[in-house]
């Protein structure tokens, strides 16, 4: 079942009955987190790749690892099918029984490089032990239809495939701020060179994720509070069709952002940057 990830069973296991499969690098990239202590969190020991030649240049993520590969260096570079690590059941906080040892495999984006300003704003009283990779601040698309999209020549590549992204929603925001998430994936947004913004749609697919942005002129947000949401193009349908997200609630009548919408445009535009109800 599809969790921002997609799990993988092991095909191979040692006379204890434990995983042993090799995991590989998905597509050349560079080390960017090393989670090395199983119970920092619930990912366990996981490994971070950033893909920097993909457009968008989304990561993997490779958790519950039994081991990481201690040839891997925090920058360092990875080619395809390079071994990373073993397949595991290492986690933080609960525990992984060994028939069910398996591989939590994520491809997406990272939400905001201001995410210590957020995770400090919400008073979780721990600290944030893995920085601008926590889990909190990557935001997964489906592996398996990305790849299946690939193999069946549905698209030629992950711009494509993006570019094809069915949304559930559109999000207008009155905002002058300019997300760091839209200098980070330029080819998901659509802005006129030289243009002042007053605002911004941005359109949400099913499991939240802010695929596509189209920077506005003031006077398509005139009258607007700072930082002001509304929602347009609403396909309830389709969003309680996943439920792995709260995207959407209703307040007095009317729909606005659910809980886990509202964090994404938190980190997005700040803690205080944003008016869901008005």
């Amino acid at each position: 079942q599809f969790h921002e990830g997609l799990d993988l069973k092991p095909i191979r296991r040692d006379k204890r009955g434990e995983a042993t499969d090799p995991i590989f690098a998905v597509m050349d990239g560079v080390v960017r987190h090393l989670a090395t202590a199983p119970g920092s969190g619930g990912y366990g020991r996981y490994v971070v790749l950033e893909h920097p030649a993909a457009k968008p240049a989304v990561y993997s993520l490779y958790a519950h690892l039994g081991a990481i590969d201690p040839a891997l260096r925090l920058g360092g570079a990875v080619k395809r099918g390079q071994t990373i690590g073993t397949m595991g059941r290492s986690a933080g906080g609960y525990t992984i029984p060994r028939e069910r040892a398996h591989l939590h495999l994520e491809i997406g984006l990272m939400v905001t490089r201001q995410f210590a300003a957020w995770y400090g704003s919400r008073g979780f009283g721990s600290p944030n032990a893995h920085g601008l990779w926590n889990g909190l601040n990557l935001m997964g698309i489906d592996p398996l239809d990305l790849f299946n999209a690939l193999r069946d020549g549905d698209v030629d590549s992950l711009a494509e495939y993006f570019e094809e992204m069915t949304p559930v929603l559109r999000v207008r925001i009155a905002s002058v701020r300019i997300p760091d998430f839209t200098e980070r994936y330029p080819g998901l947004v659509q802005r006129r060179d030289g243009a002042f913004v007053g605002g911004w749609d941005i359109w949400i697919n099913a499991t939240g994720l802010p695929f596509r942005w189209r920077a506005l002129e003031p006077a398509d947000v005139k009258d607007w509070k700072p930082g002001e949401v509304r929602l347009f193009d609403v396909d309830e349908r389709a969003i309680a069709a996943v439920r792995s997200r709260s995207l959407v609630s209703r307040h007095r009548g009317t729909l606005v952002p659910g809980e886990d919408l509202e964090t994404v445009l938190a980190q997005l535009f700040g803690p205080r940057g944003v008016r869901p109800r008005g």
